[in-house]
Parts: C-alpha cells; structure tokens; sequence
C-alpha cells in the first residue's frame, strides 16, 4: 500500500463519487471545548464511504476478472457500496450478510442488484461461506478492509479531508475514524500521511469492541471476545486486518472508546446541529470528538460520520437522548 494507490484511486473515483462536506457547528464546538469538523461520509452514495471502496476494488480490477462477478461479506455498508459499483461495471454481485443485520441495510443491497445470502454471526464462518461461493460460480471476492484496492479507496477520503482543512485554514488537527477492521482508518492515515503530515488519526471503536485500540497498545492484533451485540454492527469485526494494522501502527494515535449511550447522544447532535442522519456505528467518531476531547491535545478535530443506514426504531432511540 502506497499514496501512489490512492492517488490513482482517486483518479477512477473522480465522476463516478461524491466529494463529501466538511461540516461545522458551534453548537458542537462548545460541547467539545475546540472546533469540531465533521466529514459527513453519510451523504456519499450508498450512504456510507464504502462506496469508495467497492467502486476503487471494481474499477481497479482487470476486465476478465470481474465479468463473472464479484463477492463480498458486510454487514451492509460493504453490501451496498460492492452492490452498487457491481451494478454500475453490470457485474452481478454476491454478498454475504449477518442475520442480524440492519433490516434496512439487507434490503437496499438486495434493491441494489445483489444476490443476499444470510449467515449467523455467532455460529457460522462468513470467510468460509465466501470461499465457498467464490470457488463455485467463480466470483472475486472482494474484502471489506484487508484488501489494497479497498484501502485505496477509502484513502480517498483522506485526500478530501487534506484539501477541505486547507480551504478551512486548520492546520493541524487529529482526525477522528469510526474504526472496524480498519481499512478507512488505515487509508485515511496514509493520505494524510502524505498530505496533511501535521494531522494525527484517532481509530475509534464502541466499549465492547476496542480490538484496535487494544492492538495498538500491546503492539500485537487482538480479537474482541464477542463478535455482535452492538448498536454499532457497522464497525464490527474480529479484529484489525493483517494489511490495516500495521499502517495504522506506523501512523495513528491511540485508538478511543465510546460507549453506545454517547454515540446515540453524537447522533441526535449531528441530526440537530448538522442536519445530517448517522447510524450508531458512523457516529463513534463525533461521539469521541464531542465527548472525549479531553484525551487529546489538538486545537482542532475532524471526525469521520461514516455511514447514515439506520433503522428508524434505532434513529428514534438516538432522538430521545435529546428530550
């Protein structure tokens, strides 16, 4: 993984993806104590900055490779963001979902195109199933985070956000990613990287859920105990990626932790001062920033909303943290 990925990333990108807004409030800088800027990765198609990803992955591979098709597994932002750039290149698109995945998220990725197939989290291997299918129907398998075309994508966003904080006139700031497995963090961290040298990113994560944060403490991956039970589903997974944790290693903060009550709290917010709709999982970040500025010295933060795909009983509970 190189800038030159990215850069090239977002070459194929420009056309087809949205250049999202950089975002502010008083409102949220006075609850922050410093100005908070918000990347509303919501607004891109799809909803969330997977779209990035899924779009470098097809456009970057080689026409005989790809006219089969291609497979993915997500919990729904993967889903729909592979589902659509499959619909765009007229590829079909397999995805394997969690059962217990958003009811919204399964059915824009079925509404995309895509064939869905539904596992349980708990007690079947998503992995194995995707080896499966892709040796079968001889589909490409495209990962949501450990896999370079993917990462290069999602460093686009890091591109953008180095431009948007020069228009803004920040010059130093740490940038705030909701953190899965870490292909957004990871991507974002290497543009900046090159770009933006005096920004810093945070990975954050749901208490529960904090492998990143863990593993970059001890220097070494580590798994979370369990693997759902969260509001935050979108940025659930076993652990880092073997290619996502050691840029991230080399080039992020420590990792923060929210808990499921701030991050519906940083969704009502977004909503009221933003204007903006961000899932549980999309709005860690924003939580860390409004809620955990103590544990950064940075005179400005950038969070990442990542994703906006949430049903409208959770959007509700977020709602009434505001009553």
């Amino acid at each position: 993984m190189n800038i030159d990925m990215i850069r090239a990333a977002a070459q194929r990108f420009k056309g087809h993806g949205r250049r999202t807004p950089l975002l502010s409030s008083p409102f949220l800088d006075e609850i922050a104590g410093k100005p908070v800027f918000v990347k509303a990765e919501c607004l891109q198609h799809t909803g969330s900055f997977k779209f990035r990803g899924g779009w470098s992955a097809l456009s970057g591979l080689p026409v005989n490779e790809r006219k089969n098709g291609v497979i993915a597994f997500s919990s729904g932002n993967h889903a729909q963001g592979v589902a659509y750039a499959a619909a765009l290149h007229g590829v079909p698109a397999v995805i394997i979902m969690p059962s217990d995945a958003p009811r919204l998220k399964i059915a824009n990725t079925r509404a995309l195109g895509a064939e869905v197939v539904l596992y349980e989290r708990a007690t079947e291997d998503r992995d194995a199933i995707g080896a499966r299918l892709a040796k079968e129907r001889g589909l490409t398998l495209i990962k949501p985070y450990d896999e370079p075309l993917v990462i290069a994508g999602q460093g686009t966003a890091g591109l953008e956000i180095a431009e948007q904080a020069t228009e803004e006139g920040i010059t130093q700031a740490e940038v705030l990613v909701c953190c899965g497995g870490g292909g957004l963090t990871s991507g974002i961290a290497l543009a900046l990287a090159a770009d933006a040298p005096a920004f810093k990113v945070r990975p954050c994560e749901p208490k529960g859920f904090d492998d990143v944060t863990r593993s970059l403490a001890s220097g070494e991956i580590k798994r979370n105990a369990q693997l759902s039970g969260s509001l935050c589903d979108a940025i659930i997974t076993p652990q880092p990626g073997d290619l996502t944790f050691p840029i991230m290693a080399e080039h992020c903060g420590a990792g923060m932790v929210v808990s499921e009550e701030e991050a519906l709290k940083a969704m009502a917010l977004a909503y009221q001062r933003l204007k903006i709709v961000v899932e549980p999982g999309g709005a860690v970040g924003l939580a860390a920033a409004l809620f955990h500025a103590d544990k950064t010295d940075a005179p400005a933060l950038i969070a990442v909303a990542t994703g906006g795909n949430v049903d409208a009983d959770v959007f509700s509970q977020a709602l009434a943290t505001l009553s």
